[in-house]
């Protein structure tokens, strides 16, 4: 796995097709009941309205519709309650035909929308999680989430961390904070640090984090 210092516009595009070609066929063969089950990362949510949230950001993306209020906790519920009455089976067809083309969208965006890419992978993982399935917040995009996670994280000027991974051969260089504050150290296993990154919970005894508090790594503010 190799990380570059430039933004590549493909890569939040190849997120998304990786992870509709693994998530979508799981979604099919679940019955309806178990679009019911709550998501523990999205309170007062269940699986159905996760899912229909994510059709919904990635229906605009394709259609260029970003009014006012677009992405905020009140428009994201109005995006799940007009979907209120769709069957599961038309909720789970918006989020394929999103996944499938909203990348090109978004490399196009200037890397205005690559948090959209990787948002849309942390809540197949939180859909996993509400299943019991194998693979949240990991599987073949993995790698790709990654490397979009160490971009989304300069581009912000988040706090610096380089992160060594059980995993994976190279560290991560996470963030850009202006000054002279030295990196923070992650140890531990990819999927551990995602969960520290987008506020999921993680066991403690997963990983090792010294000059940083796990709030300060937190991308949506705890």
């Amino acid at each position: 796995m190799t990380f570059v210092d430039g933004r590549d516009p493909g890569l939040p595009g190849r997120l998304l097709l990786a992870e509709r070609d693994l998530f979508i066929p799981l979604l099919r063969e679940r019955g309806d009941e178990e679009f019911a089950l709550p998501v523990d990362a999205c309170p007062r949510w269940t699986v159905r309205d996760v899912l229909a949230h994510c059709g919904a950001a990635l229906t605009r993306v394709v259609e260029s519709r970003f009014e006012n209020g677009v992405f905020t906790p009140e428009g994201n519920d109005r995006d799940i309650a007009e979907r209120a009455d769709w069957p599961a089976s038309r909720v789970v067809d918006e989020l394929e035909r999103g996944m499938t083309e909203a990348g090109d969208v978004i490399a196009g965006a200037g890397g205005a929308l690559d948090g959209v890419a990787f948002g849309e992978w942390v809540h197949a993982g939180d859909v996993r999680a509400a299943f019991g399935a194998p693979g949240a917040y990991g599987g073949a995009g993995l790698p790709h989430a990654l490397a979009l996670l160490e971009w989304i994280t300069r581009t912000r000027d988040h706090v610096p961390v380089h992160a060594d991974l059980d995993d994976f051969d190279e560290p991560l260089r996470l963030g850009a904070v202006p000054g002279t504050r030295p990196p923070a150290r992650f140890i531990g296993d990819a999927t551990a640090l995602v969960r520290l990154y987008t506020g999921r919970a993680v066991a403690a005894e997963r990983y090792e984090l010294a000059g940083a508090e796990e709030s300060e790594l937190n991308l949506y503010g705890g």
